[in-house]
């Protein structure tokens, strides 16, 4: 029965100290074969005036946002076409990795590159896995795609997975894994017949 103790300078917000919880709960279950019910997690709070380093106060740090709320906004504004809110949320930098594709550096690339694939496409998430790699943070999404091809045919349940790396609060890699093309291939072939 683990139990862990955190020392925190007064200041975060009930959301910052609820991740950080399930944060130090996920890392104790891949050391120790210990089920989430079993770790106990306390945090201790620290008023600003009584604690130092090198003899001086400290206020707290702004809480890093929420890294899967920041995948799940950044891939609505794509959705939306908001390319000015998307932005915000790239480092200087970036570089997105699409399948069969050379690395891209802006939101316009992007685009032009996907106008000849598809019309658009929504995505529907299955789920979120966060991990940390030193200071940055690695999200993946995974779900399905629904969307129309260029000629206005509908598509569904096409699987993907987006792995984000953040650093700073801001993304600098973004690569993309889905069935698109595969899926692509299967319809023109069924298209075209058993004797094409």
């Amino acid at each position: 029965m683990p139990i862990i103790e955190a020392h925190l300078l007064e200041g975060y917000g009930d959301e910052a100290k609820s991740r950080l919880g399930r944060a130090l709960t996920d890392a104790v279950t891949q050391v120790i074969p210990a089920s989430p019910e079993a770790i106990t997690v306390l945090i201790h709070e620290v008023a600003p005036s009584a604690y130092m380093r090198r003899g001086e106060s400290r206020s707290p740090a702004p809480a890093r946002p929420d890294p899967v709320a920041m995948v799940r906004d950044f891939l609505a504004a794509m959705e939306a076409r908001d390319l000015e809110r998307a932005r915000g949320f790239l480092a200087p930098g970036f570089t997105m990795h699409f399948p069969a594709a050379a690395p891209m550096r802006t939101l316009e690339e992007l685009i032009a590159w996907a106008k000849p694939r598809y019309r658009f496409v929504k995505k529907t998430y299955e789920g979120f896995d966060v991990a940390t790699s030193g200071e940055a943070v690695v999200v993946y999404a995974r779900g399905m795609l629904s969307g129309e091809w260029p000629d206005g045919t509908p598509f569904a349940d096409i699987r993907f997975i987006d792995r984000f790396e953040i650093e700073g609060g801001k993304f600098t890699r973004q690569e993309v894994w889905n069935d698109i093309a595969e899926t692509q291939a299967q319809e023109s072939a069924q298209e075209k017949g058993p004797h094409a």
